[in-house]
């Protein structure tokens, strides 16, 4: 009994004395947290900023910016998901947040198709999370134009 004692403070002093020789880790944006994006969200308002409209005639390969105006997207919280156009249009997606963006916290998603894998596809979209209340959300596709950048700016209501 003694020796179990002992070997079981052991263990602990040696997770103790690595867990406090780790490194720190710092980050210089502020994460959103996944869980506030899942749900169902609809698309209320389409808007540019640094743009003129109609400056950008597809957005996400799939339609322009205005089409996804009254747009339904459902998140899940393991990452699957899918939108749709008022026009019927609906297109699977897998989601997740990115916290390595230079311009902050970033919205990604990828387009899937019959028999993909998310982990199959390389190609995806990034759109700057300028705010997620859990109930708002306003996320920001970057448009470079000459040597500036513009965007177009969704925002969104979460259903209840």
């Amino acid at each position: 009994m003694k020796k179990l004692i002992q070997t079981s403070i052991a263990i602990f002093s040696l997770v103790l004395v690595i867990s406090a020789c780790s490194s720190t880790k710092s980050t210089t944006t502020s994460n959103v947290s996944r869980g506030k994006f899942v749900g169902t969200w609809t698309c209320n308002n389409v808007s540019y900023d640094g743009l003129v409209q109609n400056a950008v005639q597809s957005v996400f390969d799939q339609a322009p910016p205005e089409a996804f105006v009254g747009s339904t997207w459902k998140l899940t919280n393991s990452g699957n998901g899918i939108y749709t156009l008022t026009n019927g249009t609906s297109q699977t997606i897998f989601w997740s947040v990115y916290n390595g963006g230079t311009t902050g916290t970033q919205f990604q998603f990828k387009k899937l198709y019959e028999g993909d894998k998310a982990k199959n596809v390389s190609e995806g979209y990034r759109l700057d999370i300028a705010s997620n209340d859990g109930s708002t959300m306003t996320l920001k596709s970057p448009v470079t134009v000459g040597n500036s950048t513009g965007y177009i700016v969704y925002s969104f209501t979460k259903n209840p």
